[in-house]
């Protein structure tokens, strides 16, 4: 083994324990394999019918506590904990001593024994053998026990973040967190897969960024000495394969998006996207209710939950309120009287914010003032569940224009909690209509706005063949699982998020 070289008399400490482990029984790094029989939690709820019972576990040590001839260990995996009770009656003098030289907080073992309930009454595991599986060279920020849990967790959490392997084994509720994560994914795997929706991948590099407006991460390809982007959305692509004739699709995948970081924004994040021929926005709310509904009732049983100390209620329907209506309850003011042409149209939305105190981009158009104002004044104060409908076309590229109003769109967006759950239209599929949309983005691009979505003219060429009327849904996995775990930052529901460097 490669010497480790470190001036801490922790590490010291313990490398010096894994070479006298060494000496004993032989490198535990040379282990390859332990055969488990069961888990902690299986132990523990399967008591009565395992008491006496021979079996083989392993996991993680979060305690070591005892004196003399007998000891006590906390021994975790991933179902949770159990206690070891070893003396020397039960693995003998010299293994017994040996252990009690070599074994540290962190290492990982593998224990054989009786199941048995002590004198305190709690379910054990009676060891008559150990083996030093994994030596913890590093001392983990684990402790003695107070009030039954363990006192000197990971806190820090910048340092929770950036070594997410140690806080996910030192914090419990963590663990949670990611396995409630599961349950959402595959619940929303579950409905759309019982719904008929045929779940495909598609291309993370692109030609062209598009489906979304955003700032895309741009690499360059070698051998096709050609310039590539991660995808900022899956949209044009699964948008493609309607036209190829099928009706129904999804994709939960990563999305990439060259963008600022928050509570709320990650630049890799992970997106359901649904497609569905021969629907409009209005199927699509219903099953996005459904989407919703059915992930919570996978993580609480029930439709009731709590968000950063607020009581939501989940159960449909949900109520739909139209954009401008919203935004003039909350500011008094009626953008969606606004009349004249688009120039005109923009600067009287432009005095508007500066009247009502919203900071806007000189590249900023109509329906981004619009959404602006929104942002500020109204999407906190949305509690409950609630689709927001009928976006300005100017805001809503690929939607489909309502026939009664073709300024507006028949796009929502479901909010709960102040968040931005996602996004829908019913998707539009006249290629003379997209062709103006892209070129009307491509004069915004030219004024300075760097989320201009550019024009692909493929995906023009795919409509031009014909693509069904169809509903789409975006959904951010990683915001629904903020909601139903009750996390406040994002960062808290990615294994692993975007940050700078230690």
């Amino acid at each position: 083994m490669p010497a480790m070289h470190t001036d801490d008399p922790l590490i010291a400490q313990r490398l010096a324990k894994l070479e006298l482990a060494t000496q004993r029984d032989g490198d535990p790094f040379w282990r390859t394999r332990y055969d488990v029989t069961h888990h902690a939690a299986e132990i523990v709820d399967g008591f009565e019918a395992l008491e006496g019972t021979s079996v083989r576990l392993a996991g993680r040590l979060h305690t070591l506590r005892g004196k003399g001839k007998a000891a006590f260990w906390d021994l975790y995996d991933q179902s949770g904990r159990i206690q070891i009770f070893l003396n020397v009656d039960s693995v003998g003098e010299e293994a017994f001593r040996h252990l009690g030289e070599v074994i540290d907080l962190g290492d990982i073992v593998g224990v054989e024994g009786q199941v048995i309930r002590t004198r305190m009454g709690e379910v054990s595991v009676h060891a008559s053998a150990v083996t030093l599986l994994t030596k913890s060279l590093r001392p983990p920020p684990l402790g003695k026990e107070k009030d039954g849990e363990t006192w000197n967790r990971l806190t820090d959490i910048e340092a929770r973040y950036r070594r997410r392997y140690v806080d996910l084994f030192v914090n419990r509720d963590v663990r949670a967190v990611f396995e409630a994560r599961s349950r959402i994914v595959q619940s929303i795997r579950r409905t759309l897969d019982e719904r008929g929706f045929l779940e495909v991948e598609t291309p993370m590099l692109q030609p062209i960024q598009g489906g979304a407006a955003a700032r895309p991460f741009i690499t360059h390809h070698n051998a096709l000495d050609m310039e590539l982007y991660l995808r900022i959305a899956p949209e044009l692509y699964l948008k493609r394969l309607l036209v190829g004739g099928f009706e129904k699709v999804y994709e939960i995948n990563r999305n990439f998006r060259n963008e600022g970081i928050d509570t709320s924004h990650n630049p890799e994040f992970t997106m359901l996207e649904t497609y569905e021929a021969y629907a409009d926005y209005n199927v699509v709310m219903d099953l996005t209710e459904a989407l919703v509904t059915n992930a919570c009732l996978a993580v609480h049983g029930k439709l009731q939950i709590e968000f950063d100390g607020q009581e939501i209620d989940l159960t449909p329907p949900w109520p739909r309120k139209k954009l401008y209506d919203i935004v003039a309850e909350a500011t008094g003011q009626d953008l969606g009287a606004m009349g004249g042409d688009e120039a005109e149209r923009e600067a009287a939305a432009r005095r508007v914010a500066e009247q009502i105190g919203v900071y806007v981009q000189p590249s900023d158009g109509f329906g981004q003032i619009v959404d602006a104002i929104f942002k500020k004044y109204v999407i906190a104060k949305i509690v409950q569940p609630t689709f927001i409908i009928e976006y300005p076309v100017e805001l809503s590229p690929l939607a489909k224009r309502r026939p009664d109003k073709p300024e507006l769109t028949e796009r929502f967006q479901p909010i709960i909690a102040g968040l931005e759950m996602g996004n829908a239209f019913s998707e539009l599929n006249n290629p003379i209509d997209q062709r103006e949309r892209f070129e009307a983005q491509a004069r915004r691009a030219q004024r300075g706005d760097a989320e201009a979505m550019p024009y692909d003219e493929d995906y023009v060429t795919a409509l031009e063949y014909g693509m069904p009327p169809a509903g789409g849904l975006g959904v951010g996995i990683d915001r629904l699982v903020m909601l139903l775990c009750d996390q406040r930052s994002i960062r808290d529901v990615i294994l692993f998020p975007t940050m700078r460097p230690d």
